[in-house]
């Protein structure tokens, strides 16, 4: 606690009433939040188990988990929630499934999962294109954040794309019914209904939490502002920290508008500014005040630090893209042999992932190590996720979200309608969906062709699980090839190279089983091989994330949360940074907290560039500097590579500095 400013103690001591802490980039909110943990169990005397924190990431929330844990010792925090918004609402489904109408175990479908099904039910049923896919997707997950029923949708059908979703929208979650499953909204939706409905539940939940924070609030939808808003009661123990000038995420639902509306359902609602920042220069911060002022604002603030003045911000304009990713290269080679610090130290942010490839290029030409965040995990690929499927399913048939992925891939005839009848079927058995197949009474409700198609494929997957107890890799073998799974993948892959990657990731997953079976020191089952698999996919990510000395490549919405003594922010132009699509959609204000969110990451230098040609649509095109550039205090800017911005004394300078490089190379 001695180690907190005023205002952050302040925020702490408060827990009379509702709290907002309105938190500047870098100014120590993760602390404000886990010193209050520790506050409220040690000195107001709650207990672990009636305090909730939420967060968005697994990653924050492990990083809140761990520093509450090491400021709390003993029996004190004994069941404390620190978790995502999403994890909490998993748990309350858990709890509550009998009220929500579900059978224990329900799956949870991630992205590619319920693309899948809207996809089979697009195809069946409604239309026999697939273009609109992922936007019947975004339709309803905006739905659900608005806690829009398939009926309220409905109702609200201005066009025939509506009209598709809305169709969409009501097969859809029916047949999630019938599977006993819910798809990554529902953990948020379902909760906030079942409470709204049953508010005998809901007391039960209130009286088990008697205060609760909420980490990044400016992040939050409609269904978890409402959800908040259930659990707290009238009680209103509660303190919410946030940053409407770091929302960058109303393309998935978010609205900043939530921290006005807190002080309309909150009269006594408590407001505590964090402005001492932690992290930057004067400079840096001065930036970024003064451009995020440019938005229109309920809350005041202004971030200041004590971290001295700070390097000016170079603005470098070169002639083209290659030549923008060259000069990046080129910069962050020359100050690291200048300042001999680490490769960790540089962050490169982008607009959009396709900027990334010419930078990659030009850092490996120099032979600069790099890591590309936002890859994509081995685990995380479609096929390698249809394999682990069939080999979950091989080692225990009950598993009813590996049953339902891989069913009908490749295609063997059963569609959305047999499997709706199927879930409903073992629902009202309480048998999972494997076991439904092989009971006689399904005959009365599927007509017999189908039932002989599920049958046969159950039938099959019997043999291989009887045979795996034998020779585990010969029936691993045996499922791939006798799946028939690789001339699927040449069938739905454009390209033969691409389906042979594809493919050398099924082998590389055969063989990583292959391997585990061969090192472990027993006898070591199918379930045990694949189980550990798993697990160490999840520690190499882990490991990943803590990472070696490494170039950071990321998007500017990656980005959110970090810090780099050395940001490069590329592209600052016209239709890249304010963005072409906001620009259209007169959304400048959200793509102004994006840039202001990337100033706000650099420590002690940063450097913006960009190009003064760049080519599209298979052109060279001139471009316009971003407006943003303007919006900054220009008497903080140095311009290099448009002399009409910089002043002699500048070009002298920059001609001084890079002779003293040579001579330095020469002494070398």
């Amino acid at each position: 606690m001695a180690r907190l400013n005023e205002r952050q103690e302040e925020a702490v001591k408060y827990v009379s009433g509702p709290l907002l802490v309105l938190a500047g980039a870098g100014s120590g909110k993760t602390s404000v939040i886990t010193q209050k943990i520790a506050y409220l169990i040690r000195e107001c005397g709650l207990k672990g188990r009636n305090i909730v924190a939420v967060t968005f990431t697994n990653k924050a929330a492990r990083e809140m988990k761990e520093r509450v844990g090491k400021l709390i010792e003993g029996p004190g925090a004994r069941g404390l929630t620190v978790s995502t918004f999403h994890n909490l609402g998993m748990n309350i489904i858990r709890k509550e499934y009998k009220t929500l109408g579900f059978k224990p175990g329900f799956s949870i479908f991630d992205q590619q999962d319920a693309r899948a099904l809207l996809a089979e039910l697009m195809h069946k049923h409604l239309t026999d294109g697939e273009d609109s896919i992922d936007v019947v997707q975004h339709t309803i997950s905006n739905w659900k954040n608005d806690l829009v029923s398939p009926q309220q949708a409905m109702d609200r059908v201005r066009n025939e794309q509506d009209l598709l979703a809305a169709n969409v929208y009501s097969a859809y979650m029916r047949t999630l019914k019938a599977y006993n499953a819910v798809d990554f909204d529902d953990l948020i939706l379902l909760p906030v209904q079942m409470f709204r409905d049953h508010p005998d539940v809901l007391a039960r939940w209130q009286e088990k939490i008697h205060y609760m924070l909420v980490d990044e609030y400016q992040d939050t939808n409609s269904s978890q502002y409402l959800l908040v808003k259930q659990l707290v009661g009238t009680r209103a123990k509660f303190t919410v920290v946030g940053d409407d000038d770091q929302s960058i995420y109303a393309w998935r639902g978010a609205r900043p508008e939530n921290l006005i509306q807190l002080n309309e359902d909150y009269p006594a609602l408590k407001l505590v500014k964090l402005e001492q920042n932690y992290r930057s220069t004067s400079r840096i911060l001065r930036a970024a005040n003064v451009l995020i002022a440019n938005n229109p604002h309920v809350f005041e603030k202004s971030l200041w630090s004590q971290m001295g003045e700070g390097d000016e911000i170079r603005v470098i304009r070169t002639r083209n893209e290659d030549s923008e990713a060259e000069r990046v290269a080129t910069e962050i080679l020359t100050h690291r042999l200048r300042h001999d610090t680490h490769w960790r130290d540089y962050a490169i942010l982008y607009r959009g992932n396709f900027q990334s490839r010419l930078l990659e290029m030009k850092l490996q030409e120099h032979q600069i190590p790099y890591k590309l965040s936002g890859g994509q995990s081995f685990f995380s690929r479609a096929e390698v996720k249809d394999m682990m499927a069939y080999l979950r399913l091989l080692v225990n048939p009950d598993d009813d979200n590996a049953f339902l992925r891989i069913v009908n891939v490749p295609r063997r005839e059963i569609g959305a309608t047999t499997l709706e009848k199927l879930g409903t079927y073992a629902n009202e058995h309480h048998v999972s969906l494997y076991s439904a197949c092989h009971d006689a009474a399904l005959e009365e409700v599927m007509e017999m062709r189908y039932v002989e198609k599920l049958r046969s494929f159950t039938r099959w997957m019997d043999t291989l699980s009887r045979n795996s107890e034998h020779d585990p890799m010969k029936a691993v073998h045996q499922l791939v090839a006798e799946s028939d799974y690789e001339s699927w993948i040449y069938q739905q892959t454009k390209s033969d190279v691409v389906a042979e990657k594809r493919m050398g990731n099924i082998n590389f997953l055969v063989n990583s089983i292959q391997s585990t079976l061969e090192r472990a020191d027993e006898e070591a089952s199918l379930e045990d091989a694949i189980t550990r698999l798993i697990l160490r996919d999840m520690m190499e990510r882990q490991e990943e994330e803590e990472d070696d000395d490494r170039v950071q490549m990321l998007t500017l919405h990656a980005s959110k949360g970090l810090e780099y003594p050395n940001v490069f922010m590329v592209g600052m132009e016209e239709d890249l940074l304010p963005h072409r699509t906001s620009i259209e959609e007169d959304n400048i204000e959200e793509e102004r907290r994006l840039t202001y969110v990337g100033i706000t990451r650099a420590r002690e230098r940063l450097v913006m560039t960009l190009a003064a040609t760049r080519r599209q649509y298979g052109e060279n095109l001139d471009t316009t500097p971003s407006r943003f550039l303007d919006e900054l205090p220009q008497e903080d800017l140095v311009y290099e590579g448009w002399d009409q911005r910089s002043t002699p004394e500048q070009r002298y300078a920059r001609g001084q500095e890079a002779l003293n490089d040579i001579l330095k190379g020469l002494d070398l």
